[in-house]
C-alpha cells in the first residue's frame, strides 16, 4: 500500500514556496511530499475504526500547506510526518459505529467529520465547545490521546485520505453515506458542510443583498447552501463574482441571481443596493459578503462592498494578510470567521439542531454537487493532480480528487 506523506523539511518547503510562484501545486515534485510505502495506523482504542479511502479531495488548505503559504498560527496544531487528505469517502471493511452511536455494518461507505476535538482525543469531560456540539471550536487540538492535529489529514497518528492504506476514524467522526449518493457526491460532503456552517453563521435575513467573492469549490457550495438552506425561510438576492466561464455557468445553475466577472461585482452590488461610490467603496452596499478566497485582495474587496454595519463572512482560509481595517472601524462592520462545522441551529422555526454534515449530506444529494468533481487521479500521478487542482478554475475544473478505488487510477 502507498501513501503521500508530508514531512517537516524546511529546505523542501522553501523550494515548494518558490515554485508556487509559477502556480499553486507546481512545487509538488520538489516539495516535502513523497509517495511512500504505508500501513494503516494503530488504533488508540476500540472506538476507532479503519476506513479504506475510495476518493479523497484536494482542498485549498492542502495546496496552501504544500505551497508553504499557510499561517504560522497553525504550527502547534499539526504533527509530522502526516498523510494529507481530509475530504474523504471510504469503506469500513470491518464495520463500526457512527457519530450518534448507531452500528455500521461491514462494507458501509462513510465520510469523516475530520476535526480532532475532545472525543477523538479521549478528553472527558468534553470542553464547553465540544459539549455544545461545536467541535470546530475545540481548543484541545494538541492534547489527549493523539499527537497535535487540528484535523485528520494534519495529524501523524490518524493517517489521511491520500493513501491506499486505511486511515483510522473515531466513532464521533463517522457518517454513513446514503446508497443514493455516488462516490463523487460523497467526496463533496466535507466542503459542503463548511459552506452550510458558513451560511448559517452569517445572519442572512429576508430581503438581504448577499455577495459571494470567488466561485471555486467553497464559493459554489456556499451558493448552493444559500439557495437551499437559507432561502426557504429568508429570501435574499445572491450576487457572485466568478472569474471563469465554467464557474459562472455553475453558479447560475446552483441558484445565484446575478453572476458577473470579478471586475463587475462592485457595480452589480451598487445597482442592486441603490448605492453611490465614495473613495472606491460603496456608500450603501451588500448586507452580507462571503469571502470564499481568503486573500488580502478579496478581504479588502469584501469590506468595500458592504453597507454600514454589514457583515463579512471569511470562508476561505487566509494566510498572513495585510488589510486596511479603517472601513471596519469607520462603518462599524463585522468580520466573522467560518471554520469547519458543528451543530447547527435550523433557520426553520421549531426544527431541531442538526450536524453540519447531516445538512450537507442532504444538500449534496438535492443539488447534485457530485458534478463539481472534475478530475480523478491515481496517487502515482500526484504531481499532475496537484498542478491541476492549483489551476482548476483556469482549466474549467472545480474539485480534483485522488481515486483510490483502482490501483491504476483514472483521469477524467
Amino acid at each position: 500500500m502507498k501513501a503521500l506523506v508530508l514531512e517537516r523539511n524546511l529546505p523542501r518547503f522553501a523550494a515548494s514556496r518558490v515554485a508556487s510562484i509559477l502556480g499553486s501545486g507546481r512545487g509538488a515534485g520538489i516539495g516535502p511530499l513523497q509517495l511512500l510505502d504505508a500501513d494503516a495506523p494503530d488504533r488508540p482504542s476500540d472506538d476507532w475504526y479503519p476506513l479504506r479511502p475510495l476518493l479523497s479531495g484536494i482542498c485549498g488548505s492542502d495546496l496552501a500547506t504544500l505551497d508553504g503559504r499557510t499561517s504560522r498560527y497553525f504550527e502547534d496544531m499539526v504533527s509530522f510526518p502526516f498523510v494529507p487528505g481530509h475530504e474523504v469517502v471510504g469503506i469500513l471493511d470491518d464495520g463500526g459505529v457512527d457519530h450518534a452511536g448507531r452500528p455500521l455494518e461491514p462494507g458501509t461507505r462513510a465520510v469523516i467529520e475530520p476535526v480532532l476535538g475532545c472525543a477523538p482525543r479521549h478528553i472527558h469531560p468534553l470542553c464547553a465547545q465540544c459539549g455544545a456540539g461545536h467541535t470546530g471550536r475545540c481548543g484541545n487540538l494538541a492534547s489527549g490521546a493523539l499527537s497535535p492535529g487540528l484535523q485528520t489529514g494534519f495529524c501523524t497518528d490518524t493517517g489521511g485520505g491520500w493513501s491506499t492504506a486505511p486511515l483510522i476514524a473515531h466513532a464521533s467522526q463517522l457518517h454513513a453515506v446514503p446508497d443514493a449518493l455516488s462516490d463523487q457526491d460523497a467526496v463533496m460532503i466535507e466542503p459542503t458542510a463548511c459552506a452550510v456552517h458558513a451560511v448559517l453563521s452569517a445572519g442572512v435575513t429576508s430581503g438581504d443583498v448577499v455577495a459571494v467573492i470567488g466561485a471555486g469549490t467553497l464559493g459554489l457550495t456556499t451558493i448552493a447552501a444559500l439557495h437551499s438552506v437559507i432561502r426557504p425561510t429568508a429570501p435574499c438576492t445572491v450576487i457572485v463574482g466568478a472569474k471563469h466561464a465554467r464557474q459562472r455557468e455553475l453558479a447560475t445553475t446552483l441558484g445565484a441571481d446575478h453572476v458577473v466577472p470579478p471586475d463587475q461585482l462592485s457595480r452589480t452590488v451598487r445597482r442592486q443596493a441603490g448605492s453611490l461610490v465614495l473613495g472606491g467603496r460603496l456608500t450603501e452596499g451588500a448586507d452580507v459578503v462571503f469571502d470564499c478566497v481568503g486573500s488580502a485582495a478579496s478581504l479588502t474587496e469584501a469590506l468595500s462592498l458592504l453597507r454600514p454595519r454589514g457583515r463579512v463572512v471569511l470562508v476561505g482560509m487566509p494566510g498572513k494578510v495585510t488589510v486596511d481595517l479603517a472601513p471596519l472601524w469607520h462603518r462599524e462592520l463585522t468580520l466573522v470567521g467560518a471554520y469547519a462545522y458543528g451543530s447547527e441551529a435550523s433557520p426553520a422555526p421549531d426544527s431541531p439542531d442538526r450536524r453540519s454534515f447531516e445538512l450537507a449530506i442532504d444538500l449534496v444529494g438535492t443539488a447534485g454537487l457530485g458534478r463539481l468533481v472534475s478530475a480523478l487521479y491515481p496517487l502515482e500521478r500526484y504531481e499532475e493532480a496537484l498542478a491541476h487542482a492549483g489551476a482548476a478554475g483556469r482549466r474549467g475544473a472545480v474539485k480534483v480528487a485522488f481515486d483510490l478505488r483502482n490501483p491504476k487510477g483514472r483521469t477524467r
